[in-house]
């Protein structure tokens, strides 16, 4: 019986098939302003070289039905070139990612090794085993050679153990994986060989749930949307480690790894990073304070917005760093130093426990950091609503139009974009070897902390500079951003 994605492989007429729904998703980002990477454009805009956004990706969001067709149409173009059934071809495009040249180059230097590659063809004669009595190898019990079922491999069993082995496995969510029964073969089963075999409808539709997924994951140009519920598939020429968003949920995700979006840092490290974060959570809590002691005075303060220029003003003032409480003055120079961590060029001649602290100083800098920007992120999506309230306030009393005021909401909008960036430098920077190419990163990063420290106390206080000083600031501050994600984001 052969099955297409057509056919039994596609029964369904919905539009918004969710290969997705049983999945369980990550809740969002709450520091996330929504669509800050839209409609900032046309107040930063850039000339010359400045124009390049290493960011730039060019991506396609399919429905299934759109994504079906596309998988159909390699489907069939490979079955009629390896002369095989759709569903073995379905395998073999499976095994190698669907990457087409591949596959028919290994087929014209060897076409049998490539079925064997691919799981779908024994790879000798001797290891087949064909029964000479009617038994079933796993229940042993006598059966009529009618009801004996085998594939390639000649492994046979009958018809009822292979229907309780395909629902076992097709119940626990497994689409391309059913293989024989037999010990040691790794033989996989086409779906025209499994789809009679599933006692019900309701399985079938979960069995081609199941399929598509695993076609779509092992596609290497396609990645199923994260999005809770979302039947969208994201189309892309060549997969890299980019910024993409889903048009029918909005979901903004890495296209490589399916997780947030962590531009410098690359998916392995972003990986190792939050894993380690877990692992150390409760070592690192006292971070999670929103509190501090004033440097001048001792007095506890909060930090009630997303910038670090802290300003307080009691009996005297006070003008400091949230991250280091050290004098904001300093921060003015060309470095910004205390972005950037200071190893001990001792510490391998010190003792075990000595390193183990200075590993646990060294984590904890970077994680405070870490932390203290995704928190400024949702101080700062706080002060991104004030802003629009402020703007709605403005247009109802007659004092301008939305877009008369709009630049304001682009400002908080960049910021939010620009500290997005910042935040995962950090997880970059901890991984990342001594070196000179350690310290351009450092230094490029301590300009780009700068930039975004200046442009979040002005769009705190918009009111008390001019659109040009604004915007001013966001070109800057978004040239610092491109500057770095151009030298060190993986191209």
């Amino acid at each position: 019986m052969s099955v297409d994605m057509n056919s039994q492989g596609s029964d369904s007429n919905e539009e918004d098939y969710d290969p997705n729904c049983e999945e369980e998703e990550e809740d969002e980002d709450p520091g996330d302003i929504e669509d800050y990477y839209d409609g900032v454009a046309n107040d930063v805009e850039q000339q010359g070289a400045d124009a390049f956004d290493p960011e730039e990706y060019q991506f396609t969001c399919l429905t299934y039905k759109e994504s079906e067709s596309t998988l159909n149409e390699h489907m069939a173009s490979l079955a009629a070139t390896l002369k095989v059934s759709h569903a073995v071809a379905k395998l073999v495009l499976v095994s190698f990612h669907w990457q087409i040249s591949e596959i028919l180059e290994r087929h014209k230097s060897n076409a049998a090794q490539l079925l064997v590659e691919a799981r779908v063809q024994p790879a000798s004669s001797k290891h087949a085993m064909v029964h000479s009595s009617h038994h079933c190898a796993v229940c042993m019990q006598f059966v009529r050679k009618e009801n004996l079922l085998s594939l390639a491999c000649q492994h046979q069993f009958c018809r009822s153990c292979w229907e309780q082995h395909c629902t076992v496995l097709v119940k626990d969510g497994v689409g391309v994986g059913v293989s024989c029964m037999a010990q040691d073969c790794l033989l996989r089963t086409p779906e025209d060989f499994v789809f009679p075999l599933l006692p019900s409808e309701e399985l079938k539709d979960k069995y081609r749930r199941y399929l598509f997924r695993d076609y779509v994951e092992s596609h290497y140009q396609l990645q199923l949307c994260p999005g809770a519920d979302c039947p969208m598939v994201i189309q892309v020429q060549e997969p890299k480690a980019r910024r993409v968003q889903c048009n029918r949920c909005n979901e903004v995700f890495c296209f490589k790894c399916r997780q947030m979006y962590h531009a410098p840092t690359d998916c392995a490290t972003i990986r190792k990073w939050l894993t380690k974060c877990a692992d150390d959570s409760e070592t690192a809590n006292y971070i999670s304070a929103h509190t501090k002691d004033c440097p001048k005075c001792n007095i506890c303060i909060e930090k009630n917005g997303g910038c670090n220029h802290m300003w307080v003003f009691l009996l005297f003032s006070a003008d400091f760093c949230w991250m280091c409480l050290g004098d904001w003055k300093a921060h003015g120079s060309e470095y910004y130093e205390c972005s950037r961590y200071k190893e001990n060029p001792d510490i391998v001649n010190q003792s075990q426990q000595a390193q183990a602290r200075e590993a646990l100083k060294k984590y904890l800098f970077y994680f405070e950091r870490w932390e203290n920007h995704n928190k400024s992120l949702q101080l700062e999506a706080q002060t991104y609503q004030r802003i629009q309230e402020k703007i709605q306030e403005r247009v109802m009393n007659n004092l301008g139009t939305w877009i008369d005021w709009q630049y304001l909401q682009n400002a908080a909008k960049l910021l939010a974009k620009c500290r997005y960036t910042l935040q995962y430098t950090y997880p970059y920077a901890y991984y990342m070897e001594s070196g000179p190419r350690k310290k351009l990163f450092e230094y490029q990063q301590a300009q780009l902390e700068a930039e975004i420290e200046n442009l979040s106390w002005k769009v705190e206080r918009a009111d008390s500079y001019d659109r040009g000083d604004l915007e001013n600031q966001m070109h800057i501050a978004e040239q610092r951003r491109r500057t770095l994600l151009k030298d060190f984001h993986d191209t």
